[in-house]
């Protein structure tokens, strides 16, 4: 091995280093039983982030023009605030947010493949809290979907 190579398997990460030396680790929702690509598929971080983007532009807008009619901080707190419920109700009852289904995302129990309420609630808790979402498994699934038993994938 030259140096190349090893600075290489560095730079690119232990997955790829790991699938290099013949590792298998399938692809994401595998042990889900969810397919590769396609409709049902885990939704992707872009997708996810876009989403996310859209939704809280929306909270602040309203935030902005509705609540606080200025920009500061009780702007951000109110748009928290709205995300939240937003995210409840939502979630909890059609199984997608306004920035999920624009970008074709929707959010599914592992069990019964529909969200109740409770478990939205829970879902959104964890996910306004925000450390929890930025802890992925290797199937892509944040800590506030693994908590919840839920997963979001692809329309």
């Amino acid at each position: 091995m030259d140096n190349r190579q090893a600075i290489g398997s560095w730079l690119s990460g232990p997955r790829a280093a790991m699938e290099e030396a013949g590792a298998d680790f399938g692809y994401r929702g595998e042990q889900l039983g969810l397919p590769e690509d396609g409709p049902g598929s885990i939704a992707r971080p872009g997708r996810r982030l876009g989403a996310l983007a859209v939704d809280w532009g929306l909270c602040l807008l309203i935030a902005y023009g509705l609540i606080t009619d200025g920009y500061g901080q009780a702007t951000g707190n109110w748009a928290l605030l709205i995300f939240f419920v937003m995210s409840v109700l939502t979630v909890g009852t059609l199984g997608f947010t306004p920035g999920k289904r624009l970008f074709g995302l929707r959010v599914l129990a592992l069990e019964t493949g529909t969200v109740n309420p409770p478990r939205a609630l829970l879902r959104t808790v964890l996910l306004c809290l925000a450390l929890p979402a930025l802890i992925w498994d290797r199937d892509g699934r944040g800590l506030h979907d693994r908590l919840a038993k839920t997963v979001e994938v692809r329309i």
